[in-house]
């Protein structure tokens, strides 16, 4: 009779235990046992993710739904209540890079993965997280940043040299006060080392403190893959290893930036100068951009170099309905602009959100 009993009160609550809460969002674990059972409660509404490799199956790994909890608003409720669903039958894109991820920006839904949590070195991706902390710790970005020698000392690209050697106008020249608005457009659309630096200075004292608050943020939004080393992506000589990102954590990183136009809007800009704060200096920005002009779609595109990451790319973009944005990332790509193409037009092509 007991028996009896116990079976009456727990039998209605095992699905519960066994799906998990009934509000559960759909994460990347979640998306791979979708590809094993597609009768689970999270499969019957939501869309499969294929082409992802089983990394993330790994013990050590643990389970994404924090993350993704962090970094997104994957509750549809307050999302748009759409999610992207891939047609029936379509192989993933094959894409010759070291990784590349294409997610929703939105829902965070992986759209595209290969080697996606694979630890390697990013470059001036990094400025994006740079990016998002000057919006986010300078309320007023037409405040005055003096130029220390620790941002006038770096290799590289830097304000007035877009290329090593290639200089169009003035560098930033150490006492010199500009605006974080100039300093962060030359971060963005040139890519300069130094100006990524000086606004990391100004927020943090140094360069040292800011990577720390780097890092901090990394964390406090879920970035399991990413340890920064200098605002900028250079690495520091001989610790090379240790200044790392993924493809993931990296597009993970520009769909939470898309909550600040102002970082899009100005990775639109072709060319700008701006002056001193008092006039004296002239400095030249030419974008690294070399797709935006012939891909209408694209709403803001970041490169990344050094020997170690090798060429990367970062790209956001919009459906045909312009409602739907997602985020590419190819990191160790010879073949970045070309690739980049290939695999938002084949995303736009295979998805449709509903």
């Amino acid at each position: 009779m007991l028996n009896l009993l116990l079976t009456v009160i727990i039998l209605p609550f095992i699905p519960l235990w066994f799906y998990g809460n009934i509000s559960h969002t759909v994460g990347l674990d979640d998306a791979f046992n979708c590809t094993k059972d597609k009768s689970a409660f999270f499969c019957q509404n939501q869309p499969r993710v294929e082409g992802a490799t089983r990394e993330f199956q790994t013990p050590e790994d643990g389970d994404l739904k924090a993350q993704e909890k962090n970094g997104f608003p994957i509750d549809i409720a307050s999302a748009s209540g759409f999610m992207p669903v891939k047609k029936s039958g379509t192989p993933d894109i094959k894409i010759f890079a070291g990784s590349s991820v294409v997610i929703d920006a939105e829902t965070g839904t992986i759209l595209h993965y290969d080697e996606g949590k694979k630890r390697t070195q990013i470059a001036s991706l990094t400025k994006l997280m740079t990016a998002v902390m000057t919006m986010e710790r300078i309320m007023d970005l037409n405040e005055g940043v003096v130029i220390t020698e620790e941002s006038t000392s770096l290799p590289g690209t830097v304000v007035g040299c877009p290329r090593t050697g290639y200089c169009l106008s003035n560098r930033l020249y150490q006492g010199e006060k500009v605006r974080a608005i100039d300093l962060l457009k030359a971060a963005l659309i040139n890519s300069a080392n130094d100006a990524a630096t000086a606004l990391g200075v100004h927020m943090a004292g140094s360069a040292e403190n800011f990577v720390e608050m780097m890092n901090q943020k990394a964390n406090d939004i879920g970035l399991k893959d990413t340890h920064f080393c200098t605002p900028s992506g250079l690495e520091i000589d001989g610790e090379e290893t240790e200044c790392y990102s993924s493809a993931y954590d990296i597009a993970r990183i520009a769909a939470y930036s898309m909550k600040y136009d102002k970082i899009w809007e100005i990775m639109r800009i072709p060319e700008e100068q701006f002056y001193s704060i008092n006039g004296k200096y002239m400095h030249q920005l030419k974008s690294t951009d070399l797709i935006m002009a012939s891909t209408p779609n694209y709403i803001g595109v970041k490169t990344g170099f050094t020997p170690f990451a090798g060429k990367s790319l970062l790209a956001g973009a919009v459906d045909d309905t312009k409602k739907h944005k997602i985020v590419a990332v190819i990191l160790n790509d010879e073949n970045r602009w070309q690739d980049i193409k290939s695999l938002t037009d084949w995303v736009f092509s295979n998805y449709r959100w509903q």
